[in-house]
């Protein structure tokens, strides 16, 4: 029988899995819980810690969503959210994606069996004859790290959903764009407030890892890949401003990072300390002994940090990277180095001012475990995903659910041809050699999904031309212009233009392309002529 409570059935990875979203979501169900009706679904033949199996007596798979109870389902980027995935397009609900891309998630469980046909199917599915380019040459050992961000691989699954959360405005600013139709909300990731550490902790875990005791210590945390951007960490050590500090390095490392070579070939490998995997409980010594934290990124998957927010809720302010979701975090104890050619530099320059400014560093580190305190406690993340949910609860998917898993659903206008209505309003008549604004209206007419060409997935861009009585192209030299978004059916867009047509009779001409059509294809044509 109905309490009148919101009534939800949460899926994830629990413990004993170790990822991070396991453990976030551990801190997160019991506020979950005292502002609704909860109801943990068990993933497939998972078998819980005794924590999990006595707190939350876990239900079978197939009975999530039963009697309009509404699915909230926790999405990462690794094979532990097959099941979810799964489930998700099944049973649509309210989804949080910790990453904005699936890509590797998608090669993680499709590669590892050699399906390469389903491989390149999901990709042709969400982003068209461009994905089913990149897919092929893996068949052949091919592999661009560079496509597997650029291709999020998300779409068919997201327009599934009721509702998406996900935790930084950076992310529900990119959806929007991406995913129009989508209802997408940002909320706080909830992290609990540790109790203060006892700077000795830190003090025992220097002298227990023979660091020393009496410098200044950077520290990175976390699984270490090229995209952690560790060795540029590496190379700012060999600069005078860090020239007595140590770098410590926590967290497994990827095979393709040289690290300690690096170090030796600067000179400053005897300040390089890479002490690998250490155990969770290890961490807050680790991050006691630390005097500032690193946490540089490019690119990203679009997650948000749970290990940094951990680090702030420790009082440990930390250094990142002035790019995307890591922008938005607060000056007051983020401290920004920008990327590019400047980026070893930026980042020995900083560092070696908050290094040699203990009193400083201090007061960041307060300010920012007071932020952790307010913004990220669970919680304020609970009452943000209630509120999110109650309002979704009944709602239909954006997508509907004759359009899921069909090749019309695919993002791009190259599925099914497209049809437009095109409409160019603006002034006819004006002073000779005046800037005229003109506004070309478009509207999708047809059943497939214009796809914005500036995405680098082929879609449509409009072309034009400014011809004068003798043929001349007073706009030869302009570039083409892609769709500013994705236009699904029925929908329209706008398209400013700014021309300044030359003396006497002129014609302005407008064109919608579809590019990768065998190069360029022509959908729409209108012509505005100039007195």
């Amino acid at each position: 029988m109905s309490t009148g409570r919101l009534e939800v059935d949460y899926l994830s990875p629990l413990p004993p899995r170790r990822t991070g979203i396991a453990e976030y979501s551990m801190d997160l169900l019991p506020e979950l819980s005292s502002r609704c009706d909860l109801r943990v679904i068990r993933l497939g033949d998972d078998e819980g810690t005794s924590e999990v199996e006595e707190r939350w007596h876990p239900a079978p798979l197939t009975s999530i969503g039963e009697g309009g109870r509404l699915p909230l389902f926790q999405m990462g980027n690794n094979r532990n959210h097959e099941l979810v995935y799964r489930t998700a397009l099944t049973h649509p609900g309210v989804l949080t994606l910790h990453d904005l891309v699936l890509h590797h998630f998608h090669q993680e469980r499709l590669l590892s069996t050699e399906d390469f046909d389903g491989y390149c199917h999901r990709l042709e599915m969400d982003h068209g004859w461009i994905g089913k380019a990149v897919a092929m040459p893996i068949r052949w050992t091919g592999y661009s790290a560079a496509a597997v961000f650029a291709l999020p691989v998300h779409r068919e699954l997201l327009l599934a959903q009721r509702g998406i959360l996900v935790h930084s405005r950076w992310s529900a600013g990119v959806l929007a764009e991406e995913l129009p139709e989508a209802r997408v909300r940002a909320v706080p990731m909830g992290i609990p407030l540790p109790p203060p550490v006892d700077p000795e902790r830190g003090r025992d875990f220097r002298r227990r890892h023979r660091l020393p005791l009496d410098v200044p210590l950077l520290g990175s945390f976390g699984f270490q890949t090229p995209i952690k951007r560790t060795e540029i960490a590496v190379r700012a050590l060999a600069r005078p401003e860090l020239a007595t500090a140590h770098l410590v390095v926590v967290g497994e490392v990827s095979p393709t990072l040289g690290l300690e070579g690096e170090a030796r070939s600067l000179g400053v490998a005897d300040r390089l300390h890479v002490l690998g995997y250490v155990p969770f409980e290890e961490l807050e010594a680790a991050i006691a002994a630390t005097d500032l934290c690193l946490n540089l990124r490019y690119p990203t998957a679009g997650e948000t940090s749970a290990s940094l927010l951990r680090v702030f809720a420790l009082g440990c302010p930390a250094i990142v990277s002035d790019y995307a979701q890591f922008a938005e975090l607060p000056d007051a104890f983020a401290i920004k180095v920008p990327l590019g050619v400047d980026e070893v530099e930026a980042l020995a320059v900083r560092g070696g001012e908050l290094l040699g400014d203990p009193q400083h560093l201090y007061r960041l580190g307060e300010a920012a475990r007071r932020h952790v305190a307010v913004e990220n406690s669970p919680a304020v993340a609970a009452a943000a995903v209630v509120a999110a949910c109650e309002e979704w609860q009944q709602l239909p998917s954006p997508a509907g659910p004759e359009e899921l898993g069909t090749a019309a659903a695919a993002p791009t206008s190259l599925t099914v041809w497209p049809m437009a209505e095109m409409v160019i309003q603006g002034p006819e008549s004006g002073e000779p050699g005046e800037r005229r604004e003109v506004m070309v209206r478009l509207v999708n007419r047809g059943r497939s999904r214009w796809l914005a060409a500036e995405r680098g997935t082929g879609g449509l861009a409009l072309s034009v031309e400014l011809l004068d009585e003798q043929g001349t192209d007073h706009l030869a030299d302009a570039p083409w212009i892609p769709l500013a978004r994705d236009v699904a059916p029925g929908a329209s867009i706008e398209i400013p233009l700014r021309v300044r047509p030359p003396v006497g009779v002129s014609r302005l001409t407008a064109s919608l392309e579809v590019l990768g059509w065998e190069g360029r294809g022509h959908v729409a044509t209108e012509t505005l002529q100039f007195q």
